[in-house]
């Protein structure tokens, strides 16, 4: 079984029923079916095949559920990108993950044409209408653009899927790596569908839910708890175009929204907006929150406004990505990342891959149908991180006597900025692509706003060079979750013996100022 397969079975049990509203349109499974079915076909009619990659950069809308699923009916491997990456930061995914085309925005094209000498493997760039006046005129892509909406209009509801193995690749999340270059983990249908559906047996979520996926449906949290996990059972998906406490309020209250799923800094700002909207979640029978931990403070603060649970789970990309979640028959544990979902082992273990005993400190490994093939084209990073088919995630945990683990550190030095992971070493590649710099180091401090802000710390060999041209600089080549809150100006960082610069003392100079 699989998630097109699945999303069919559906739509023949509840063809009138809602799969997703957007903009106030309500879509049914059987017309979400035929879409998805017509867009398989014309990506088979333009030469496309089982095992080619296809790029989406689509943000959270009806294209994005009909390209996934239209990608993975006809068999073809869909690597998700983030819109709000620049052209500098797709290029090494677009050209690492072997695409040979790209579904995005029609405002996005601009970030492809200027990369498009580079990508010489693109066969197609297929545009989804954002209804603002876009002019291709002069662009050298013009030869390869396709219209998403024309491809769907001319496609053919009797088109004959291939047959699909669980055991073939379905998606390639790529994730932000320690090295620097972002690595490809390799997702198979039977990742995705196992994932999905115990997570909805998990968290009951069943066919008369309603679940709000305000979180970016390129993130693999989203993909799994908010997309296919409701479309596994017959739920409906109330899609958010991004994320605002007002508009998430607004839709809970008028579609009756049962289920919301967020990072902590969604919370965060929803709390920060109650007033007035007090009612809004009274419909509401589960909020999950997830991507990175949330101060219990918080979670206290919003259950007593809210009068309601937060159930906090655990994941990451290489394991599709939930393994934990706090259990809904028993209160939750403040703190908790919950226990072992369906089907999946979690265990804390020593340096030397031995179970440790329940309070003491090791890393968290994870065993599962859930869990990735590997890096792409990387063995050694796979090698490192799969071990006798077991997930070594490299937090640090600890699980208590009933079962429920505990995160207490995470991965070294890594920084999380509003539900997003970022790794030091990129910023502080983009920073040294500054031909003024001798010397970057990047460190996270905590921001009331986004859970973490970025810090930089710079050694100039321009005297003149100023804070903003630097902002600036980073803001042409990275992401906006990305660029450093501040950054300030050192003679010389700290460093050990070897030469290695010294974080924990630029995170000591931060507290103490």
């Amino acid at each position: 079984m699989n998630l097109s397969n699945q999303l069919t079975n559906i739509a023949q049990k509840l063809p009138n029923k809602p799969a997703y509203v957007f903009q106030e349109k309500a879509t049914t499974y059987m017309e979400l079916e035929g879409t998805i079915t017509k867009f398989a076909s014309r990506l088979q009619e333009l030469g496309y095949q089982k095992g080619d990659h296809i790029a989406l950069v689509v943000g959270n809308s009806p294209y994005y559920v009909t390209a996934l699923y239209g990608a993975l009916r006809l068999g073809a491997v869909v690597i998700p990108i983030n819109p709000l990456y620049t052209s500098h930061e797709m290029t090494y995914i677009l050209k690492n993950g072997d695409v040979k085309a790209v579904i995005t925005m029609d405002v996005l094209m601009e970030k492809f044409e200027a990369i498009a000498e580079e990508l010489p493997s693109v066969e197609h760039y297929i545009s989804c209408e954002s209804g603002k006046e876009v002019s291709f005129d002069g662009y050298s892509i013009l030869p390869k653009l396709k219209s998403f909406s024309t491809l769907v209009a001319e496609g053919r509801v009797n088109f004959d899927t291939p047959s699909l193995d669980e055991e073939e690749l379905a998606i390639i999340l790529y994730t932000s790596g320690t090295t620097g270059k972002p690595k490809g983990a390799m997702l198979t249908h039977k990742n995705l569908y196992s994932n999905a559906k115990d997570v909805a047996d998990y968290l009951t979520i069943n066919g008369d839910d309603r679940v709000i996926a305000a979180l970016p449906m390129f993130h693999v949290f989203c993909l799994t708890v908010a997309l296919n996990a409701p479309l596994m059972n017959g739920g409906t998906i109330l899609i958010v175009p991004s994320f605002s406490p007002q508009e998430v309020f607004r839709i809970a209250k008028e579609h009756e929204a049962t289920v919301f799923a967020g990072v902590p800094t969604m919370y965060n700002y929803l709390l920060q907006s109650i007033s007035g909207n007090e009612e809004s979640f009274s419909g509401i029978r589960l909020c999950i929150s997830g991507g990175a931990s949330m101060p219990v403070a918080l979670l206290k603060q919003f259950e007593q406004a809210f009068q309601m649970k937060v159930s906090e789970g655990y994941g990451l990309s290489e394991a599709s990505p939930v393994t934990c979640f706090n259990p809904l028959d028993r209160p939750a544990k403040p703190g908790s990342i919950g226990t072992s979902i369906l089907n999946v082992e979690n265990k804390v273990v020593d340096e030397f891959g031995e179970e440790v005993p329940a309070g003491e400190v090791g890393e968290l490994i994870v065993r599962g149908p859930n869990v990735m093939n590997g890096y792409y084209k990387m063995p050694e990073e796979t090698a490192l991180t799969l071990k006798n088919g077991w997930l070594h995630t490299g937090d640090m945990a600890r699980m208590d006597d009933e079962g429920y683990f505990y995160i207490v550190d995470r991965k070294k030095d890594m920084i999380i900025v509003g539900g997003y992971n970022v790794y030091p070493r990129e910023v502080e590649e983009a920073l040294y692509s500054h031909p003024s710099i001798s010397e970057a180091a990047v460190i996270g401090t905590p921001d009331p706003n986004t859970g973490e802000a970025i810090i930089g710390f710079i050694v100039s060999k321009d005297p003149s060079l100023t804070e903003d041209v630097l902002l600036e600089f980073c803001q042409s080549h990275l992401a906006k979750y990305k660029v450093p809150k501040e950054i300030e100006f050192l003679d010389e960082l700290p460093k050990n013996t070897t030469g290695k610069i010294l974080r924990k003392n630029l995170r000591s100079k931060v507290k103490s100022e």
